[in-house]
This record gives C-alpha cells, sequence and structure tokens, in this order.
C-alpha cells in the first residue's frame, strides 16, 4: 500500500460527512472453539456505529459499539451464562468499543486499525474490509453504502480468561454494516 493510497482525498469513494447508521441492514457476528474441536457461533443483537467521512482518510473515522448483554449463541441458558460474573459480567463490562485511528486501502480492499476496548482494557486490533458499494435506494433516493469487515483479537488479553481449555482464546468477528449517505 502506497503513502498515496492511506491519504489520498479522492481514495475514500464516498460523499464527505457524518453517515446515519442503518441497524436494520446490519449484524456482528463471531466465533469461538469449544474444547478445540468446534466452534460456537453467535452474534450480538445490539450495535451502533458512526461513520465520518473526511476530505482524506486521515479526516475519516469509524467508531462501533456492540453491547455485550445482547449476546445471542442460539442457547438462552448458554447466553444468561455468558453474561454472568464469572463470565463476561455485563454489568462490570456492558460494551465492547472500537475505534479507528487508521483506514488504508482502495477499490474494494481496505485495512482498519483500531482500538478495541471491552470494559477498562484498551487493545490494538486491525479489521479486513471489503466495501461493497453505494448503491441509491429504488423508492426513497437515499444511498447507502456497505462493508464487510473481519478480524480477530485474544479474549485474555482483555481478561477475559475464563473457562480455559472449555473455549478457545481467539474471538473471530465478523461486520456486515451500511451506512446512509448525508443529506
Amino acid at each position: 500500500m502506497t503513502t498515496e493510497q492511506q491519504t489520498s482525498p479522492t481514495a475514500l469513494p464516498l460523499t464527505a460527512g457524518r453517515w446515519a447508521f442503518d441497524p436494520l441492514h446490519s449484524a456482528v457476528g463471531f466465533t469461538v472453539r469449544h474444547l478445540g474441536i468446534s466452534k460456537v457461533r453467535g452474534r450480538f443483537n445490539e450495535l451502533d456505529a458512526e461513520l465520518v467521512v473526511g476530505e482524506s482518510l486521515a479526516d475519516s473515522s469509524i467508531t462501533a459499539t456492540v453491547a455485550l448483554a445482547s449476546i445471542d449463541t442460539g442457547n438462552m441458558d448458554r447466553d444468561a451464562h455468558v453474561r454472568a460474573a464469572d463470565m463476561l459480567d455485563v454489568e462490570k463490562r456492558p460494551t465492547m468499543t472500537f475505534r479507528s485511528t487508521r483506514i488504508g486501502g482502495a477499490g474494494e480492499e481496505w485495512t482498519l486499525q483500531g482500538d478495541l476496548t471491552i470494559g477498562d482494557v484498551t487493545r490494538p486490533v486491525t479489521f479486513e474490509v471489503e466495501f461493497g458499494g453505494v448503491v441509491e435506494v429504488p423508492m426513497e433516493g437515499s444511498r447507502h453504502a456497505g462493508f464487510d469487515a473481519t478480524g480477530e483479537f485474544r479474549r485474555s488479553d482483555f481478561g477475559l480468561d475464563f473457562a480455559p481449555g472449555f473455549l478457545g482464546d481467539v474471538i473471530k468477528v465478523s461486520l456486515e454494516v451500511q451506512f446512509v449517505e448525508p443529506a
């Protein structure tokens, strides 16, 4: 990736301004190994995000916040246990927040670097991002931009070292998000 791709004002093919998050067409999912032999998949049902497009990549940012209590693995008993004080402790750690520090790339392939905070611990993470494009929605005239992002982190880096041997340390995260162009 060249310096020009990182900072070129035309590198981000989006209108400058604050893009509105579209929660009806967005989702965040995760996978974690169970007993080292299979994966448990889940999602978080409460996600909020903000995309600010500046005149250059250096002036652009994205923030996403997930309500950890909204975990959904398809098993209510398991979800209740994961929310409890001996695991995620959602009373102490209600959210997981990502704040971008650098955006790079071009075309459909982008890299998003930033800080992930869970509870009172913040660590750097990187997401690979696929830009799906911008489309005008017929009937209403609004323009939507779509993105898929994937990344991973070690839960032990955030003090979430419960159930060793039962749950893997690496959490793989995938986000599918849409934003609506500023008016």
